[in-house]
């Protein structure tokens, strides 16, 4: 299905709401693992564009989704994660998200004191097909306690970090604060470099450096990267190349795709079909929707 709306109110410290988004609380979530083993995991299907609110879970949190994308703001940093990749939320860490509509929503819990590992921080999971079926073996409610722990301990040797950059730094710097919100509200500003320094009274080296020392990118790269952050959502909501390009404002839908492979090492027409067809896989352990646990 293409889409061509882009309709919507905005949606503070993510991106502008689409029609139709449906906002929730945290659901009920697991206080513990279970008494035998340390991995709770369970899947959905979500029906329309969902944003959760701001939470914190007592287990760190594994999410990745087939078949869309899902968005999760940690702090100054917003986090975009599609096929193939995860994110690892540290228990005790407040984010909210949002999860495009069809999406296959994936999470996994990991009891603290049961886990023989620990990220401090937000981290990029590569999500092989190896941990996806163990963790999808994981999520049945039949296994026997020595199954459940045999497949742990290979859960625990195989996940490692992505490679890939998933995070999107905002730049929490009273300088340039109102150019990242512009442009979060709509990344199709083209006001240049020079045009924000006369609207906020400064200088465009002062815009440069505050960028640089904030995010670690040129305004013209952090632009871009947001562009691209957006352009997932926009393509696994089912949006068109041309619409995705004419939305983000550029002039041509070249130049578009060109800034899209720069940044992801692939086209925005190859990565919505690989969305596409992922979102066809059917779960063979798991075939209903759980609308109780949260992102």
């Amino acid at each position: 299905m293409v889409r061509s709306s882009f309709r919507g109110e905005v949606s503070p410290g993510l991106w502008r709401r689409e029609a139709g988004t449906v906002v929730r609380r945290a659901g009920a979530l697991p206080e513990r693992a279970p008494d035998s083993g340390a991995v709770v995991a369970d899947f959905r299907i979500v029906p329309a564009p969902t944003e959760w609110a701001q939470h914190a879970h007592r287990l760190h949190e594994l999410v990745w989704v087939r078949g869309g994308t899902l968005t999760s703001r940690v702090g100054d940093r917003v986090f975009t994660v599609f096929e193939g990749h995860g994110l690892w939320m540290p228990a005790g860490v407040v984010h909210a998200g949002r999860a495009t509509e069809g999406a296959r929503f994936h999470s996994a819990f990991f009891a603290p004191d049961r886990t023989p590992f620990a990220f401090g921080e937000p981290k990029a999971i590569a999500m092989p097909p190896l941990l996806v079926s163990l963790l999808t073996h994981l999520s049945r409610t039949d296994l026997a306690e020595d199954a459940r722990l045999r497949a742990e301990a290979v859960v625990f040797d195989v996940i490692e970090p992505s490679e890939h950059e998933l995070a999107l730094r905002l730049p929490g710097d009273p300088r340039i604060d109102a150019i990242a919100e512009a442009l979060l509200d709509d990344p199709a500003d083209s006001r240049s470099l020079e045009e924000w320094a006369r609207e906020l009274g400064t200088s465009d080296r002062t815009i440069t450096r505050a960028f640089r020392q904030s995010t670690g990118l040129s305004f013209a790269q952090w632009r871009q990267m947001l562009r691209v952050h957006r352009a997932m959502m926009l393509l696994s909501d089912g949006f068109d190349v041309m619409s995705v390009s004419e939305h983000l404002g550029y002039a041509q839908p070249s130049s578009f795709i060109a800034a899209f492979r720069r940044v992801m090492g692939t086209t925005p027409g190859a990565f919505s079909g690989a969305v596409t067809a992922s979102g066809d896989v059917r779960n063979p352990v798991s075939g209903g929707e759980n609308a109780g646990l949260s992102a």
